[in-house]
């Protein structure tokens, strides 16, 4: 189809060639100038893309008048690329411990379903190579790697070798698949983690596509710290599994105005002034605590922030970049720093190629995207928040959330008080005889006595602060200066050092500050996400039992992003986020309960004398002559050069070739799902939902982890029993995280939380339900079973926020295997409202003030649901639902989108995708 909008294509020229773009200011349009930088990026995407199908010109008005909009109205965003990672692991025996939200976004279902969908091309009659990605994807393998090992030269080695002895299957699989489908690359094990790598090779900040015209880079990302590409100025944020197989696809992703847009969805802060109180202390880390802080205070989640002012002009890409990852922390959709020439030079200094950044510079420049943040005029913004950089201090986030900021000089007035105030975020609720309890444990043949506060766990971890150099050599400047002023760390505290790419390896061992981090235990222990998202592995011996035998709310302190309790490790009641440098301090200290105004940090093993904190830690005119002298361009090309080339455990999987996957029916990991194994080339007729029985009575807040437990897979779960079945010894259940490519572990897990509390068989807690026709009370899998082979469709009842917390697809994969056919919900998450779209289930929603016990359902009725045929469907409508007990009231239909009711029609969006590409 003609694009109507060719029009306002201008061609330019640089020495590496001839390009050209759709010209924004050719619609010559007032309402331009004045639209945030990140509407821009949407406005030309809706531009470029626009065949009046997908995206239709009515689209480009809407987001012109976005400011204006007053109705609801949803507009189609295709991004330019997909980011994923593979999966998220935590050693089991935590997991039996404790109840931790886990993000399960992985890369292995999408290529799953990739190969899965070839097979069933096949079978149509159709050419199996036509299932590729339509749009680059690029998936790191980030998330497997743990630390089992720490605080020895071969910890790098020894964490290597049992991450590829866990995930040998999943390995294979994930190797095949990088050779199989085109626009896929995949970095292996190693390489580091997703969001570092995306910021420091894989954004293009400029896609040069098919006949050399120019759009702005954006992206899609199965994790939400996608975000943290915000910082380069990409358009960018995280969204559902079954949301990115289908912009893999060609299909768009949507954004309603009216929800975000009109109702403050641009939520700008801006920035001045950055003369810190201190500027040998505050870092970037402190700068973004302080921002999570406010901005959650303010509110803005599900909000686009835009940042802005002369106080971005002074901040690096990487400081930028800190900022954005911890978007979902401060609730926000995207923490947006349009480009300028700070990006053209963090391009420069990270090995882009000069030909490129040529051409990145003048469009960016022609289209209207390179940002003055010194200018008097900016764009018109809904709602202002100032924030005055001169009021940064050092700080902390903590014990238990990434908002509850705490300055470094109030840490140990604030950690005493979390220990005798009521039990809750702030809060351990101990009693004055309990707050001076001590324990003595033996390590290493001597004994150590630990209190409530003691240092555990001190990890230099995560993306978030292991892009920045500044930090990371300021934490090498502080190392240094504490060996040499004869401080030493307690051998018992697990120090760790996993950074997100090969990259900083490099510049702490050409400045030489390596070795001083090495003395202090902070050792490389493997590139990707590790302690950050818990895979922290086990604490020292004898220091467990210590703190189990005198309830010690024990700290651990990290350089992340998140510090949810029982996220780090179960026995580490109170987690704090802090910059690099601090992490080094409080493991040197060994206690949070410490002033380091007034207290030493240590006492020196060759003077005897106190040393404070403000005699070692390294002025920032010292930090930054390290980076300049130590940080190169060459680094990030030797280590980015051969991304796809692998390691040597990588290189040495033998992996079969060929368009299809050659699936094995005794693997455990991997199974051929049978969403497409039936699919005809004609739509299935979708009816009304005749005398469907409910499997399920919820109430408000069931997250994604009641739905489809990320977890260990408890022993007497029916997961458990078909494992056993398949001959895998129970050890070696792993969790349902990993077992994620493999439907028929996946479909039993589905509502197999032990904590789902179902009305239908109150007051018992778990995975049961009532299996209506006999009355027995079943395993929620068991039940399903027996409702499918008879042929009874199935529904859920629910409260408000159903499917909140991570976007986890085999939340809506899981209930359609099981044959729920609706949901009915008061409301819904907004990534799991879609994904339950995305596989073909009906989301219906009470009417206002209405609910499952306000109208008197039990659960135990049948449900007749009258649908229109699809030419009669529409968005929004009211749809009535009846039940045998003579019961009838109105739902509403929470199809959202046209396409939406298109994606229904054929049974899910993927097979929607995949019958239009057998016809093409």
């Amino acid at each position: 189809m003609s694009n109507p909008f060719d029009k306002i294509k201008e061609s330019f020229s640089t020495s590496s060639g001839n390009y050209s773009f759709y010209n924004l200011q050719k619609l010559q349009d007032p309402r331009v100038d004045k639209l945030p930088y990140s509407v821009r990026i949407l406005l030309e995407a809706a531009i470029r893309n626009c065949d009046n199908f997908q995206v239709h010109e009515k689209d480009v008005e809407n987001i012109l008048n976005w400011e204006s909009t007053a109705n609801k109205v949803e507009i189609p965003f295709k991004p330019a690329r997909v980011l994923l990672q593979d999966f998220t692991s935590i050693n089991n025996k935590y997991l039996k411990l404790t109840t931790i939200k886990l993000k399960i976004i992985s890369g292995v279902p999408a290529v799953v379903d990739l190969a899965a969908m070839r097979d069933a091309m096949k079978r149509l009659g159709g050419d199996p190579s036509k299932i590729n990605p339509l749009v680059p994807v690029d998936l790191v393998i980030d998330h497997s790697v743990q630390v089992d090992v720490s605080r020895t030269p071969e910890a790098l080695e020894e964490n290597q070798k049992m991450e590829f002895q866990r995930n040998y299957e999943r390995f294979l699989f994930l190797k095949w698949g990088s050779k199989a489908f085109e626009n896929l690359l995949i970095a292996p094990p190693g390489y580091g983690i997703v969001h570092q790598v995306n910021l420091e090779y894989l954004a293009r900040e400029v896609i040069k596509g098919e006949g050399n015209v120019l759009y702005p880079d954006s992206v899609v990302g199965t994790d939400s710290h996608t975000t943290m590409v915000n910082g380069l100025g990409v358009c960018g944020w995280g969204v559902g599994g079954i949301e990115a197989e289908a912009v893999m696809l060609g299909q768009p992703v949507t954004i309603t105005i009216y929800f975000f847009f009109f109702f403050d969805y641009l939520f700008n802060l801006k920035l001045i002034y950055f003369i810190s109180i201190d500027d040998d202390t505050a870092t970037a880390t402190d700068l973004v605590l302080t921002v999570t802080k406010e901005l959650r205070a303010k509110g803005v989640v599900g909000k686009f922030v835009e940042f802005f002012g002369e106080g971005v002009s002074t901040l690096s890409v990487q400081d930028r970049a800190t900022i954005s990852n911890m978007a979902p922390e401060y609730g926000a959709t995207m923490g947006y720093f349009p480009a300028d020439n700070n990006t053209i030079q963090y391009l420069s200094s990270t090995g882009r190629p000069e030909e490129k950044i040529d051409y990145i510079q003048k469009y960016l420049s022609a289209q209207g995207l390179l940002c003055n943040y010194n200018a008097t005029t900016h764009p018109v913004y809904t709602t202002t928040l100032e924030l005055d950089l001169s009021t940064v201090v050092p700080s902390l986030s903590g014990p238990k959330r990434p908002h509850d900021r705490v300055s470094l000089t109030n840490m140990k007035e604030d950690f005493n008080n979390c220990l005798k105030s009521d039990v809750g975020f702030k809060g351990y609720g101990l009693k004055p005889e309990q707050i001076q309890e001590k324990v003595t444990f033996k390590f290493g043949g001597q004994d150590y006595t630990v209190t409530h506060g003691a240092v555990s766990i001190a990890a230099i971890t995560s993306c978030t602060n292991t892009s920045n150099p500044s930090v990371m050599l300021g934490a090498g400047l502080l190392a240094k200066n504490a060996v040499d002023a004869g401080l030493s760390v307690a051998p018992y505290i697990k120090t760790s050092l996993s950074p997100g790419s090969g990259v900083v390896t490099q510049y702490l061992e050409k400045s030489g500050l390596q070795p001083y981090l090495d003395k202090l235990g902070f050792n490389l222990t493997g590139y990707g996400c590790m302690t950050c998202i818990g895979n922290s592995g086990d604490l020292a011996e004898g220091l467990v039992e210590a703190i189990t035998k005198g309830d010690l709310v024990a700290a651990g302190v990290l350089s992340g992003n998140r510090n949810f309790e029982g996220r780090i490790n179960p026995h580490l009641r109170a987690n704090y986020l802090a910059s690099p440098p601090l992490v080094v301090a409080y493991a040197l200290a060994g206690t949070v309960i410490i002033d380091f105004e007034k207290e030493p940090i240590g006492t020196s093993s060759i003077t005897g004398k106190p040393v404070f904190l403000r005699e070692i830690w390294p002025s920032r005119t010292a930090i930054q002559e390290c980076v300049d002298q130590n940080v190169l361009p060459d680094m990030y090309k030797s280590i980015y050069s051969n991304i796809s080339g692998g390691n040597p455990r990588w290189n040495q999987l033998a992996v079969p070739e060929g368009l299809l996957y050659p699936w094995d029916e005794k693997s455990t990991y991997i199974h051929n799902p049978p969403f497409f194994q039936s699919m005809q080339l004609t739509p299935p007729t979708r009816t009304s939902i005749k005398n469907a029985y409910c499997l399920l009575n919820l109430g408000d807040s069931i997250t994604t982890d009641h739905i489809s437990p990320a977890g260990n897979i408890n022993r007497k779960s029916t997961a458990a029993k078909y494992l056993e079945e398949c001959g895998v010894d129970p050890k070696d259940f792993n969790t349902y995280g990993a077992r994620r490519g493999n439907d028929l572990v996946m479909i039993r897990g589905t509502f197999a939380n032990t904590r789902l509390v179902n009305k239908m068989v109150a007051p018992v807690v778990g995975p049961q339900t009532l299996y209506i026709p006999t009355g027995e009370t079943l395993f929620v899998s068991d039940a399903a079973d027996k409702y499918r082979a008879a042929g009874h469709p199935l529904v859920v009842l629910a409260g408000s926020d159903y499917g909140s917390g991570s976007s986890r697809d085999w939340a809506a994969k899981g209930p359609y295997l099981q044959g729920i056919q609706s949901v009915i919900a008061v409301s819904f998450e907004r990534i799991h409202r879609s994904n339950l779209v995305g596989m073909g289930i009906v989301p219906l929603q009470f009417k206002e003030g209405q609910n499952a016990q306000t109208l008197g359902l039990t659960g135990k009725e049948q449900f007749n649901i009258e649908l229109p045929p699809k030419e009669q469907l529409k968005t929004g409508q009211s749809i009535t639902v009846t039940t045998n007990c003579g019961k009838t009231f109105e739902t509403t239909l929470r199809f959202d989108t046209p396409i939406e009711i298109e994606y229904y029609s054929h049974g899910g969006i993927l097979p929607y995708v995949l019958r239009r590409l057998v016809k093409a």
